[in-house]
């Protein structure tokens, strides 16, 4: 069936490849939707590189703002805490951006001759959570002050406040190009729970979401427990956050459990996995009846006296093999001490395989692409890892780098790895932007995959060594550690972007730019919600909630203060050289 394509407006300043890159991945959609529109299976050979990525389609985008601008990003301004005790939040001044010059000196007169190649947000670890979900480890706390945060309830309507962010933005902070897709780097979810998959790809598709689980006419969770471990907002009761200076919030639990309304992005995007999503609670092997079992149940442990959460931590956190047996008996001996809940098939932890067809789902494709990267080949083939067009010259990769035995670090199979060292032979041409959940330091884990006991896993040392054999990589693009960080590595740029979830709460606008003088630039931009950077108490509204969603993660016990990471890691121009 022939292509077309649709008239589209000029963009002042950009050349015809820099125009095809700036105004959209939606080619990726049309494919998609002629190659699935009528139900037939794709054609596509098994490792995805028989099928020809297809150029993208022209966007109608915003208005090209002046630029550089700074409206919207953290250019302008930041949520910043005051006082001491418990924090309050307000704007403060915005991060600077840093030149980074340790892989290419920086050149003068490129702001004259560059051309954009690339304009893209990556969205990481929004940890969307089902707070009442009776395989959640809130009870560590009494040990961990990180193992509950006071926010969660709320992460709903944070999200949908990012996604009111990004299609606010009229381009590129750098260049103006209009943002052609975004990325999320995995932890969409928190619990691998099938409610919370809804929960993500209504947020991210359109449409209108109950944050509630289990009995519908109410909270069933350890903020109504009357545990002074907990926050009860709605309580008279000092808890021991509120001894902490935490405020007392009434109508915070109904609010919290309200419907909300996602406008959806505007942008295609495109979802890479992660361990939060693959494996109950980010770190139990997954496919585990038991598990199943306590996650639809009746039967909620909320408490545990302070030396057994000792041992439910190291069982918690030991992966495979001792330490999965060791969480299944500690949920069963304490089982007198779980608190009765109504029991949510909705709940029940979502397969590889159950991943895929959620995002293949039409209820969920939004404004593209069909599967958001995944096809039905990929669903055939149990692969959770694809390539996609950018632009003209530029490919995308995302990759699967969760330990299916377990755990919360990551690895690569030697199926995959030879898969992307392929991919990167097949594009020597092209510039390749590599994506993925976890960081080069947090791929440590070589447990065998249980279906593929005989593969060997590969760390995150031994993946930088193959992308630095490939010249044609530009940049490795994650998440996992919730934190900024931006490393080079010789011949291209780790970025990694904090969480949505963590006190900055932010997301990165990327843009790739050719300095035509033998170097490219990345720009990165982070981004905050669209919510105000001042709460009230008082506003229980969709957008008063993810206000409170941003305060109450900055002063949640046991938060790292280092999340921001510093000012090369933030508002950055990454020099590399072309060739």
């Amino acid at each position: 069936m022939p292509r077309t394509r649709s008239a589209a407006p000029t963009v002042p300043g950009l050349d015809r490849r820099a125009f095809l890159t700036a105004t959209g991945a939606v080619g990726a959609t049309t494919a998609l939707a002629l190659a699935y529109g009528t139900g037939a299976a794709p054609t596509a050979a098994p490792d995805r590189l028989a099928a020809p990525l297809v150029a993208p389609e022209p966007v109608v985008a915003p208005p090209v703002p002046p630029v550089p601008y700074a409206e919207g990003t953290t250019l302008a301004s930041v949520a910043t805490p005051r006082g001491a005790g418990y924090r309050r939040l307000a704007e403060g001044p915005g991060w600077d951006r840093v030149v980074r010059a340790e892989l290419a000196a920086a050149r003068p007169g490129r702001d004259a001759r560059r051309t954009v190649l690339a304009s893209f947000v990556q969205l990481t670890d929004l940890h969307l959570v089902d707070v009442q979900h009776p395989l959640r480890h809130e009870y560590l706390r009494v040990r961990a002050a990180g193992a509950w945060r006071p926010q969660e309830a709320l992460s709903v309507a944070g999200a949908v406040s990012l996604v009111e962010r990004v299609n606010s933005l009229p381009g590129g902070p750098a260049t103006g190009a209009p943002l052609s897709f975004a990325m999320t780097t995995g932890d969409n979810t928190d619990n691998n729970s099938s409610i919370e998959l809804d929960w993500f790809l209504t947020a991210m598709s359109g449409g209108r979401i109950t944050p509630n689980s289990g009995d519908p006419r109410h909270y069933e969770g350890v903020q109504n427990s009357g545990h002074p471990l907990y926050w009860q907002p709605d309580s008279d009761l000092r808890d021991a956050d509120k001894l902490r200076g935490f405020p007392g919030v009434p109508g915070f639990l109904e609010a919290a459990t309200r419907t909300v309304t996602s406008p959806g992005l505007r942008l295609p995007w495109y979802s890479t996995v992660g361990n939060h999503d693959s494996l109950p609670g980010g770190c139990c092997t997954p496919d585990d009846p038991f598990l199943a079992e306590v996650a639809t149940g009746g039967r909620k442990l909320e408490l545990l006296p302070a030396d057994e959460a000792i041992r439910a931590y190291l069982a918690v956190l030991g992966g495979p093999g001792p330490g999965r047996r060791e969480f299944a008996d500690l949920l069963k001996t304490h089982g007198r001490r779980a608190r009765s809940v109504t029991p949510d098939e909705r709940r029940v932890p979502f397969t590889r395989a159950g991943y895929l067809r959620a995002h293949l789902d039409p209820r969920y494709t939004g404004p593209g692409p069909h599967g958001h990267g995944y096809t039905a080949a990929d669903l055939h083939a149990d692969r959770l890892y694809y390539t996609f067009r950018i632009a003209e010259d530029v490919v995308g990769i995302s990759l699967d780098t969760t330990d299916p035995g377990g755990h919360h670090t990551g690895s690569l199979g030697s199926g995959q790895l030879r898969w992307l060292d392929r991919t990167l032979r097949a594009h020597p041409y092209e510039h390749v932007l590599v994506f993925s959940h976890h960081t080069s330091t947090s791929m440590d884990n070589t447990a065998p995959d249980p279906a593929r006991p005989a593969e060997r896993r590969h760390s995150g040392a031994e993946l930088v060594a193959l992308l630095s054999r490939h010249r044609n990589v530009r940049a490795w693009i994650n998440g996992h550690s919730h934190r900024n960080l931006i490393t080079p590595h010789g011949t291209f740029w780790e970025v990694t972007t904090a969480s949505h979830v963590d006190f900055p709460q932010l997301a990165r606008v990327v843009e790739v730019t050719d300095n035509r003088d033998g170097t490219l630039s990345l720009f990165t931009t982070l981004v905050e919600s669209g919510a105000p950077s001042r709460t009230d108490f008082g506003d229980l509204s969709q957008r008063g909630l993810a206000a409170l969603y941003r305060e109450l993660s900055c002063n949640a016990p046991g938060a790292r203060s280092d999340l921001a990471g510093g000012p090369g890691d933030r508002n950055t121009e990454l020099l590399l050289k072309r060739g």
